[in-house]
């Protein structure tokens, strides 16, 4: 029976669907919004409940998701149930999962690594049922512009804003094989500052 938990924390709802795996997570302004998230991701034929108390599995997940939303290193190896999502679904969230704070790639990279197009990555990421443990957030445009963001690019820049940590240089994680490329938040926030500087 997955469990739909959902907790305020300092004014954000943090919401997790488990059981002994997790099958989506959400965060919101208000809880009605975050418990949408839950049951809009979560596989339709599957049993659930909300239960009275949280359980300790779902409190340390939702504390996992406040301290990504926070822009804090948040080490966890929660599994993830995907056994119902198609298998191309799964390797891209497999290699977005990948993506470490403080650094950004693009949709092509992604597609590099996982197969498929951009545009297709781009599909996944706008149903990923992980955010933020998956951080579509720090998936962006080949010319490090914002694009293509659910929660809306002003959340997703703010998102990038928390999670700089000053790096300097682009790196490469390797992947099943294949090689993930990934740069700096601030390389996004350059590139913002400078086409606000061209359009005024």
């Amino acid at each position: 029976m997955i469990e739909l938990c959902i907790k305020n924390l300092e004014g954000v709802w943090f919401g997790v669907a488990s059981d002994d795996e997790v099958f989506a997570t959400s965060f919101a302004s208000s809880e009605e919004r975050a418990l949408r998230g839950l049951l809009e991701s979560i596989p339709f034929d599957a049993p659930f409940q909300r239960p009275e108390k949280i359980s300790a599995y779902a409190e340390c997940v939702i504390n996992a998701l406040k301290n990504i939303y926070e822009g804090k290193d948040s080490p966890q190896n929660f599994s993830l149930a995907t056994k119902h999502l198609p298998e191309y679904t799964k390797r891209v969230l497999e290699v977005a999962r990948l993506i470490p704070s403080g650094y950004v790639t693009s949709y092509g990279a992604v597609a590099e690594v996982a197969g498929g197009s951009p545009r297709a990555v781009g599909r996944v990421m706008a149903l990923n049922p992980f955010a933020p443990i998956v951080p579509c957030h720090r998936v962006v445009g080949s010319d490090f512009s914002l694009v293509g963001y659910g929660g809306g690019l002003e959340a997703k820049l703010a998102f990038l804003k928390r999670e700089k940590r000053g790096y300097a240089s682009q790196k490469e994680i390797s992947v099943n094989g294949k090689k993930l490329k990934v740069w700096p938040i601030e390389f996004v926030l350059r590139n913002l500052k400078r086409n606000k500087q061209k359009s005024c």
